[in-house]
């Protein structure tokens, strides 16, 4: 059954076009996990600051597989830190993981 995590990322005012240069900068770092399905980076269209980071896996265990990953942690490292510099600064202040599973829907 396919499994939902949600990235709830608080990311102030003015941060947003980094946070989407961030991941457009790792585009693909986790596509070739397995259980991986897809994956969505969603901007508030409101006033909201939470953007959502929406990924799409075969179980439970292929996503906790990809979180235990050398991928994972190179994925999440900046590009200039796998250059050998330092770390940028962060552009979020908080971020929950959601868990779901699909419980219905329609085919399009």
């Amino acid at each position: 059954m396919t499994v939902i995590k949600i990235n709830a990322i608080t990311v102030p005012a003015g941060s947003g076009d980094e946070l989407a240069h961030r991941f457009a900068a790792r585009a693909g770092a986790v596509d070739g996990a397995e259980g991986f399905q897809g994956f969505e980076l969603l901007k508030p269209t409101d006033d909201r600051e939470q953007w959502l980071v929406v990924t799409r896996w075969a179980d439970e265990d292929s996503f906790q597989a990809w979180v235990s990953s050398p991928g994972f942690a190179e994925g999440h490292r900046s590009a200039v830190e796998r250059a050998g510099g330092d770390a940028p600064r962060p552009v979020s202040s908080h971020s929950e993981l959601w868990s779901y599973e699909i419980a219905g829907g329609s085919a399009g």
